[in-house]
Parts: C-alpha cells; sequence; structure tokens
C-alpha cells in the first residue's frame, strides 16, 4: 500500500525547527513513518475572499484530476490486456516512479508559473486536465469499436459447431454448386467432415423439392441443418475484415499506450501541484500571515496509523482545541455525511497511489 499523509504545521520559531520536531516525534525510537520535506514555493497569496473562494474550488479540482489520473492509469491496464505486470512499469510520473516524484516534489516553474495569481495556476491545472480527459475519451473509443469489432469476429470463428462460423471448416469440393436439381446442406449430427467434442458436422447433397422433408425428419432425430451458403467473395472479405481490423489494433496499440503513458505522467504531476497548492491556501487561512508554515510528507507505517495519529494530534492539538474530539479518522456514523472527518488541528490531505482495481 501506498499512501501519503501531506500535511503542514506553523514555523516555529523557524520552519526548520517545525521539521526536526515532526520528524523526531515520528521516527525516533517508534518508526510510525518515513517523512520528507515537501517544498511549496513562495506563491502569490492574494486577498482573503478569494482564498476563502479557492479552497473549496481547489477541493473539487482535486476530484476530478485525481479521477482523471485513475481513468488514464485504469485504461491503460486495459490496453495492456496480456500484460496487466507492466502496466505499474508504465506509470511514471517525469520519467520516475510515483513514490519517487512525490518525495521529491519540485514544483514545476515552467508549466505553473508563480507569478501566476493562484487563481490562474489552478485555472492552467483545470484546462490541461480537461483536455487529457476529453483525448482519452476520444481515443478510447475509437480503440474500444476497433476491439470489439474484432472480438465479435473472432466469436463468429470459435464455441461449437452449433453456433459457430463454418467458413472456415468446409471447402468448395464439400458442395455441389449451380445445381437446378441439387443442394448441399450442412448437418450437425450430435454424438464426416470435421468433429468437434459433442457433434459432427455432415454434408447432405439431396434434391432441392426434398430439403423441407429432410429438414422435418433431421429436426426428429435432433440433428439441425445449419443455414449455411458456400459464397466464396462473402467468405473472403470477412477474412479480409477479420486481418485488417487486426492490423489496425496493432497499429494503433503502441502509439496509444505511449499517449497513456505521456498523459498519465502530465495528470499525476497537475494532481501533486494541485494538492501543494491546497496546502498552501488552508495553511494560509488557517495560520494567517505573513507566510509561515512547514509542508511535511508522510509515509505511514500501516500497522501504526492509529498511532501516528496520536502523536500527531498531540504535537499540534494547540493549534485547534475544536478538532480535539476528532482524533479516528475511520469511525463511521450512520446517516452522518461527515465531511469534516478528517479535519484535525494540523492541515492534512491524503495522497493515495493505489490507482487501479484490477478486474
Amino acid at each position: 500500500m501506498t499512501e501519503f499523509w501531506l500535511i503542514s504545521a506553523p514555523g516555529e520559531k523557524t520552519c526548520q525547527q517545525t521539521w526536526e520536531k515532526l520528524h523526531a516525534a515520528t521516527t525516533k525510537n517508534n518508526n510510525l513513518s518515513t517523512n520528507s520535506k515537501f517544498n511549496i514555493p513562495d506563491l502569490k497569496v492574494g486577498t482573503l475572499d478569494v482564498l476563502v473562494g479557492l479552497s473549496d474550488e481547489l477541493a473539487k479540482l482535486d476530484a476530478f484530476v485525481e479521477g482523471v489520473v485513475k481513468k488514464v492509469a485504469q485504461y491503460m491496464a486495459d490496453v495492456l490486456e496480456d500484460s496487466k505486470d507492466k502496466v505499474q512499469e508504465n506509470l511514471l510520473a517525469n520519467g520516475v516512479d510515483l513514490v519517487t516524484y512525490i518525495t521529491r516534489f519540485q514544483w514545476d516553474m515552467a508549466k505553473y508559473p508563480i507569478k501566476q495569481s493562484l487563481k490562474n495556476i489552478s485555472e492552467i491545472i483545470a484546462k490541461g486536465v480537461n483536455q487529457i480527459d476529453n483525448d482519452l475519451k476520444a481515443r478510447a473509443s475509437a480503440y474500444n469499436n476497433l476491439k470489439g469489432n474484432l472480438q465479435n469476429l473472432e466469436r463468429k470463428n470459435a464455441g461449437s459447431l452449433l453456433t459457430r462460423s463454418l467458413a472456415d471448416i468446409v471447402k468448395k469440393e464439400d458442395f455441389v454448386l449451380d445445381s437446378e436439381y441439387l443442394v448441399t446442406l450442412l448437418v450437425i449430427v450430435p454424438n464426416v467432415l470435421f468433429e468437434d467434442q459433442d457433434s459432427y458436422l455432415c454434408n447432405v447433397t439431396l434434391f432441392r423439392k426434398a430439403v423441407d422433408d429432410f429438414k422435418h425428419k433431421a429436426r426428429e432425430y435432433k440433428f439441425l441443418v445449419r443455414d449455411f451458403q458456400y459464397n466464396e467473395e462473402e467468405m473472403k472479405a470477412d477474412k479480409e475484415e477479420m486481418n485488417r481490423l487486426s492490423t489496425d489494433k496493432k497499429k494503433q496499440f503502441g502509439p496509444l499506450v505511449r499517449w497513456l503513458k505521456v498523459n498519465f505522467s502530465e495528470a499525476f504531476i497537475a494532481w501533486i501541484h494541485v494538492k501543494a497548492l491546497r496546502v498552501f491556501v488552508e495553511s494560509v487561512l488557517r495560520y494567517g500571515l505573513p507566510v509561515n508554515f512547514q509542508a511535511m510528507l508522510l509515509q505511514p507505517n500501516k500497522k501504526t496509523m492509529k498511532k501516528l495519529r496520536e502523536v500527531l494530534y498531540d504535537l499540534y492539538k494547540h493549534l485547534d482545541s475544536s478538532a480535539a474530539a476528532i482524533i479516528d479518522a475511520t469511525m463511521d456514523i450512520p446517516g452522518l455525511n461527515l465531511s469534516q472527518q478528517e479535519y484535525y488541528p494540523y492541515v492534512y490531505y491524503k495522497i493515495d497511489c493505489n490507482l487501479l482495481e484490477f478486474k
């Protein structure tokens, strides 16, 4: 499990002191988490009104971007159908694995210039991720159609003699063709041209006028007369269509996987920048001006999460007495929508890197 807690606390005498205090409390003697500083540059603060509005907008943007990140990751898994183990190695951010990217996070000044207002930066992110979302829908739709058509044709050529296409089983010489009086029928005889586990395929040549009687008698003996007419052109067209779809799928596969890799990286990077924006805005709203807080990234030890919460609570309870009652984030009160459930005396956002649900 790869889960991170991105938190911030006000600077003591210095931000370095805040970091050292947290680091000592969570690693000395108890190994509760693996920690790193989370570097957020000096962003433009703007007015209090803008920050309050932005706080809500960023919460929605966070959920939207996370959704797109998961969609791209899941579609990568769907496309790499035969090699699910390769999915993780294709899910990279800036060429490195996700844990490395998060723990060594550096703000991308080129993509998101810090001279811009916070609102502008959030709009740049929203626009970029929205584009990825729209492109994904279009590309996925085209590839899924192709894949679906190919699977339908493959399905026609598989299965039992009762339902499958017979075109690739029979040959021209199995039929009497172009006769005014004679016709060849294909009959499935339950358990000799072609045999599968439960039945045989037989060709029967008879007078055209006897066809109805023959079919009637065949039904009595539980023989199935398949509705099949030998047509070389149709059979050739089906085969060509199958080859074309198969070739198209192979042609589209490489570029699609490359697009997914590049845009997964873009979306994931955007997502972590949204988290950084949220920490900045929330820290200014909670701790006031001038800007003086330390953002820190904790990778909790799964077995001691509850203990880590208690240690953090003891460290920071003086910041907000109203959060005193809320220590256990996993409590569940039926019928109560606890949007405030994850409220702590310190700024806190979770980053969950478990992006895939393998079916």
